[in-house]
């Protein structure tokens, strides 16, 4: 396993091109989530979320989105930065995106945040490490010649 997550020549990728391409597009996904915490007015915290920020604390909750979104949108960069230099390590690029769905649910496990609606992120979260999780062990066949 540790020779395909880090393979000796990192710079080409043996499996199949749709692997790749499907990752290029979950990854604009998380870019566009990503921007949107960052950039919307309320960060997705009551537009998309369905979170009250009306009280006293709405603008901190508002500003903890912000933060999230930034640091969402590093983590995404970072991740096309590996994707596009070293193709060899789509697996891992793959196996990263994965860890999100059940660090989240770990997270809201910790404290429940309540909202008017289910979140789009809480709704999408298993199916999309489900997708993710089979999109790896694809990941990890080489095409036959």
């Amino acid at each position: 396993m540790r020779s395909i997550l880090f393979p000796a020549n990192p710079k080409t990728y043996q499996g199949y091109r749709l692997v790749r391409v499907l990752t290029f597009l979950f990854l604009m996904i998380v870019v566009a989530r990503s921007a949107v915490h960052l950039f919307a007015p309320d960060g997705g915290a009551n537009s998309i979320a369905g979170i009250d920020v009306s009280g006293p604390d709405g603008n901190n909750v508002i500003a903890l989105f912000h933060q999230w979104g930034a640091i969402q949108l590093v983590l995404a960069a970072l991740l096309l930065v590996i994707f596009f230099a070293y193709k060899g390590l789509t697996p891992l690029v793959i196996l990263f995106l994965s860890l999100d769905a059940p660090m989240r649910a770990l997270a809201g496990q910790m404290g429940k945040i309540e909202s008017s609606h289910t979140p789009p992120g809480e709704a999408l979260n298993w199916p999309a490490f489900f997708f993710l999780l089979a999109l790896f062990f694809v990941s990890l066949k080489e095409k036959k010649s």
